[in-house]
């Protein structure tokens, strides 16, 4: 008998409170997930690199070095070209719509 009342009068707390905080945001946080690792993960990659390029040059690996050095630099161009061309676009959508 006491059980019963006991279960029924939980049951009746859970149902109503809420389970999640109401002023939570809902989804996921990308720009903190871009900050994180742009602050956090590129840099120790870039040593990496950095690591990895003084080691083949020591070995007398010139050749290798400046052309995985000019890949790297094109590829961080790319990717400056593709951050560049989402705020153009994001002006000309906002220069269009507004």
């Amino acid at each position: 008998m006491i059980a019963t009342e006991l279960a029924t009068h939980v049951m009746a707390v859970l149902h109503q409170s809420p389970l999640a905080a109401p002023d939570q945001p809902k989804g996921i946080d990308t720009q903190g997930i871009v900050k994180f690792f742009a602050s956090n993960i590129a840099p120790i990659l870039l040593a990496v690199l950095g690591v990895i390029f003084i080691g083949r040059a020591s070995r007398g690996e010139i050749s290798k070095v400046l052309t995985s050095s000019a890949i790297a630099i094109v590829g961080l161009a790319f990717i400056a070209g593709a951050a560049t061309l989402f705020f153009v676009g994001d002006y000309l959508i906002n220069l269009i719509f507004n």
